[in-house]
């Protein structure tokens, strides 16, 4: 494969006077990532960074970063490697010459495979995999993915990891790389226990809400609903989200299960269950768990990478299942719906624990820590804004 020449390196220049611009890179413009790109964005730019983000057309990526003002350039990529990957890179080329951004973020797999090989280092780089790609793959692809991350890894000035787990996954699998790791935030001023709630079912509610696919692990749960069932009769899950797998998954789906579709905004979904679940086969750190405590919903979540961090230590013993055990998730589901003062204070512990450790105005201001760092620019005092009393009296 033919690679462009990289981008010409920029003249240092002084950063005194102004923030650094930052160009993001992401494919996949649905889903988690696009949503902390979205958040991330928007932080960045209120917080007085320059902030354009190349992005392929369509999804909810480009409506959504509009709406707060960001710039958006139109970068057409395939979600996964194939045939166009050296006109994908030729074009992320031309666009990174005629942006000139400091400093470049390229989220998820295919992202941090273009932005790399079009730029090899001449601009510093920050790679984020939001869980690494050998680990959606088998066989042959997983080695070879695996193999491109250990000699990509040269390319990036920081791998930036949302877990430890993230981090050590890459560690135990030979990836040597400059590392740094800031948790995953949300917007908790726009996700909160008040507002709209599309509350669905009378009896008990449970909730999914991710890309259908196999990652996500909405079939172990299918298979694990009739249990819950069973012993609560009337029991209601809804599945909100698309993808690939949907087709399947409604054709091995009970009554009582109900698929919402996509929806631009999952609050309303959140506060209306009694329960959120995340049956993931594997994560960096979710951004659902996160975004319903956020909104002070109790949730349920397997134990993989970054799931464990991300949830406050009272939430273990009730939150935490094993991977692919559809009678473990049964039955933590059922418990969980029986007990309803339990749910309520694991949703005040959550809200509280996301107020104080989880908040995309702390992530806004690590993440431009690292590009400063990256720079060479000494770093401003900077306070992160109070989470308002609330975070005292949650």
């Amino acid at each position: 494969m033919r690679i462009p020449p990289g981008p010409v390196p920029r003249r240092a220049t002084p950063f005194a006077v102004r923030e650094p611009h930052v160009l993001h890179v992401t494919q996949p413009v649905e889903g988690g990532v696009a949503r902390l790109v979205t958040d991330l964005a928007a932080a960045q730019l209120a917080a007085g960074l320059r902030v354009t983000v190349a992005c392929p057309r369509g999804g909810m990526l480009t409506d959504a970063l509009r709406a707060v003002g960001c710039e958006v350039l139109p970068w057409d990529a395939t979600r996964a490697p194939g045939h166009r990957l050296p006109d994908e890179v030729w074009r992320l080329t031309r666009l990174v010459r005629g942006v000139r951004p400091d400093v470049l973020h390229a989220h998820s797999a295919k992202a941090g495979l273009a932005a790399r090989l079009a730029v090899r280092g001449r601009v510093p780089t920050v790679f984020q995999p939001h869980a690494w790609s050998f680990e959606a793959v088998d066989g042959g692809m997983a080695r070879a993915a695996l193999r491109w991350e250990r000699f990509a890894a040269r390319w990036a000035s920081r791998v930036l990891c949302v877990s430890e787990a993230e981090r050590r996954t890459g560690e135990l699998h030979g990836i040597t790389a400059r590392w740094h790791v800031v948790p995953n935030g949300v917007d908790t001023r726009r996700l909160r226990p008040e507002g709209p709630s599309a509350r669905a079912a009378a009896g008990p509610l449970v909730v999914c809400v991710g890309r259908l696919c196999r990652q996500k692990g909405q079939d172990v749960l299918l298979r694990a609903w009739p249990a819950v069932e069973r012993r609560l009769p009337g029991a209601r899950l809804v599945l909100v989200g698309d993808g690939p797998d949907a087709g399947r998954l409604r054709a091995a789906a009970p009554a009582s299960v109900e698929f919402a579709g996509p929806a631009r905004d999952a609050a309303p979904w959140y506060r209306a269950a009694d329960v959120v679940v995340l049956p993931s086969r594997w994560e960096g750190m979710a951004l659902v768990p996160l975004e319903a405590m956020a909104c002070g919903r109790p949730v349920l979540v397997t134990d993989v990478d970054g799931a464990r961090e991300s949830l406050p230590p009272g939430h273990l013993p009730f939150c935490l299942v094993p991977p692919e055990d559809p009678d473990a998730l049964g039955r933590a589901l059922a418990e969980l719906l029986r007990r309803g003062p339990l749910r309520a204070a694991l949703g005040a512990q959550g809200r509280a624990h996301v107020l104080g450790a989880h908040d995309v105005r702390q992530v806004t201001h690590a993440v431009t820590g690292l590009y400063r760092e990256l720079l060479g620019i000494v770093t401003r005092p900077c306070v992160v804004p109070n989470q308002s009393r609330e975070s005292i009296t949650t």
